[in-house]
């Protein structure tokens, strides 16, 4: 028994030192495999006793039933995509940090951007004039207007990056591997090359997944349930997936609310097959359908839109097997 418990140890448990010893272990010929954590369910009197030899021993008994859940290993390229892509995400949420640093001073000091248009209409932020207005204010003390011109020129260094960060993304999606699936995506609405870099390099490969479904339930889109016998019960999306990906299709979704029915322009040239450009432009009518029908319904915009990124992820799955040859 003690010879299986090290081949479970040396078989799954890899730590957070990431998938390159899984790589490495596979090529001087030693089977390894990353088990899903979230699928194993350990006994509840377990809990409390964390040692190694505990573990071992629920990894052996896990192997010998075969019930473990293989995690997907990328290669390296893969890999390194999806890092690029999580980048462009953390600069992202940088910049948004740096925004509200920037504004809650200019709030507590009176200053509130409020400019209309000639027709009335409210002028939107982080634009030209709200630069411009910024520009123009001037604190009476020094301490604040040193802190001001700071965050000022925080929020601009992390735009430059943001832009540069942009521009590393298209210039991998049109590489030999990338491009097919990138194009393809693109021609969904919504989508744009950052956002179809993305898919590509976080699912690696779409015919991994067994049907559109299963691909929803690893973005986390599919409903959670609590159904017994004839008492069927669904909630909301269950949030267990790739958190990456679904809040990407989820902002794309939104597009839908005052998109049309035509084609994206552009877009069909040598990368996108044929068939693949029709089935992306059936998806955009179909979407562009289901949000009118949930508008008629009058479904909450938060929920009407979380179907629409549901389905759209089921499309993105389809032309993604379709690149692949997985489906015709």
């Amino acid at each position: 028994m003690d010879t299986f418990f090290r081949e479970a140890q040396s078989r799954i448990r890899i730590g957070v030192t990431g998938f390159h010893l899984v790589r490495a272990l596979r090529g001087v010929g030693v089977d390894c495999v990353v088990g899903a954590v979230s699928k194993m369910h350990r006994p509840a009197s377990d809990k409390r006793r964390k040692n190694d030899r505990n573990d071992a021993e629920f990894l052996a008994r896990q192997l010998a039933a075969r019930n473990i859940v293989e995690v997907f290993v990328p290669d390296k390229e893969t890999e390194a995509a999806r890092n690029l892509s999580r980048v462009l995400e953390d600069i992202r949420q940088d910049l948004t940090r740096a925004k509200h640093r920037l504004t809650h001073p200019l709030i507590t000091h009176g200053h509130v951007w409020n400019e209309v248009d000639p027709e009335g209409r409210r002028r939107g932020a982080w634009t030209r004039a709200h630069w411009e207005w910024m520009r123009s204010i001037e604190l009476s003390e020094p301490a604040a207007q040193e802190s001001l011109d700071y965050y000022v020129s925080e929020v601009r260094h992390i735009e430059a990056q943001k832009k540069a960060i942009e521009k590393r993304i298209a210039l991998h999606a049109q590489k030999d591997r990338w491009r097919g699936r990138v194009e393809a995506f693109r021609c969904m609405k919504g989508i744009e090359t950052a956002t179809a870099f993305s898919l590509v390099a976080e699912a690696g490969v779409f015919s991994r997944f067994d049907s559109a479904r299963a691909f929803s339930s690893w973005l986390g889109l599919v409903p959670s349930e609590h159904s017994s016998g004839e008492r069927i019960a669904r909630g909301s999306i269950t949030k267990a997936g790739n958190s990456h990906l679904r809040k990407l299709l989820v902002e794309a979704s939104w597009h839908y609310t005052r998109a049309t029915k035509e084609r994206k322009r552009g877009l069909y040239d040598d990368a996108v097959p044929m068939p693949v450009a029709n089935h992306a432009a059936a998806g955009v009518k179909r979407l562009v359908e289901r949000r009118e029908h949930f508008v008629e319904m009058r479904k909450r915009p938060v929920v009407a839109n979380v179907a629409t990124a549901r389905e759209l992820a089921c499309w993105v799955w389809a032309l993604g097997c379709m690149c692949e040859g997985a489906l015709d």
